[in-house]
């Protein structure tokens, strides 16, 4: 974003370690970061921010640091317990081998080149959770075999979801998939439909969305067991029975509709009862 900048702080900072007598005051940090996103990634979170430390004065800029801390998603509190996840020039990040369905408090500080740092932006958790793209599913008028899809099956019943056991394309005449492809034997669209018990779905918002990580909470309403025609570039999110007390929640994102195929990008949420599927912003 700024490669003319990178060697310049280096510099400063390798002076700094020799001679203090620099022209910058070591008390003084730059501003908060302020505006701290998220967006959830497998294994990862991807973290941005408003660069307004930089901006605010660039020659008295170092970098940003990026930490994070555990949170309790049922009393909706981060841990007291920070630690550095790295630091960055520009105002983004990802923090990366997290584990899935493991919720993290993320914040941000900036640092001048005197040393002295900002205070820590507003807190941001965020869950990470597994996703998958380019997945083919067939009307099951076509070819049943390959016509649904299972967000999540604990086949060895410990409670953890294993990748082995994530995002099962099957046979849409089983009864315990999550959804299945169906054909309109009139118009010919297909649509997305709930299959296993207490499995419901909703049309998320009301335009198409960009990417998989466009899809934001799952919405509190407008779960429905019928099926919904499924558009290229629309989302949907799906919640299920987790069998614990807890719902479960998966999205998709339609990338291609055929004639007797869909493509579909899709997300799952392994945290029990947690709505976060892909992106948060701070403040929430």
């Amino acid at each position: 974003m700024r490669s003319w900048w990178i060697a310049v702080p280096m510099l400063l900072a390798a002076a700094a370690c020799s001679d203090r007598d620099d022209g910058f005051e070591p008390g003084v940090a730059p501003p908060t970061p302020q505006e701290l996103t998220s967006v959830t990634l497998d294994g990862a979170v991807a973290l941005t921010w408003s660069d307004n430390s930089f901006r605010d004065d660039p020659d008295a800029f170092r970098n940003y640091r990026v930490y994070s801390t555990s949170y309790d998603l049922d009393r909706n509190v981060c841990g007291t317990s920070w630690q550095l996840e790295g630091t960055t020039v520009a105002p983004e990040f990802v923090v990366g081998a997290l584990a899935n369905g493991v919720s993290r408090c993320f914040a941000v500080t900036a640092e001048g080149v005197g040393g002295a740092e900002s205070g820590r932006s507003a807190s941001r958790n965020d869950t990470p959770r597994p996703d998958a793209r380019n997945v083919v599913l067939y009307a099951r008028q076509v070819r049943a075999d390959s016509s649904a899809l299972r967000f999540w099956q604990d086949f060895n019943g410990n409670g953890r979801s294993d990748d082995s056991e994530l995002g099962l394309v099957a046979a849409g005449n089983a009864g315990d998939v999550d959804f299945a492809v169906d054909r309109d034997a009139g118009t010919g669209a297909l649509f997305l439909t709930p299959v296993r018990a207490n499995t419901s779905v909703a049309v998320y918002g009301s335009l198409p969305v960009a990417d998989l990580t466009s899809i934001d909470l799952a919405p509190e309403t407008g779960f429905a067991r019928s099926g919904v025609e499924a558009k290229p570039t629309w989302g949907y999110v799906f919640e299920m029975d987790g069998g614990d007390g807890f719902a479960r929640y998966g999205a998709v994102r339609v990338t291609h509709v055929g004639q007797t195929l869909l493509i579909l990008d899709w997300a799952f949420q392994t945290d029990p009862g947690n709505p976060e599927l892909v992106r948060a912003r701070s403040g929430r």
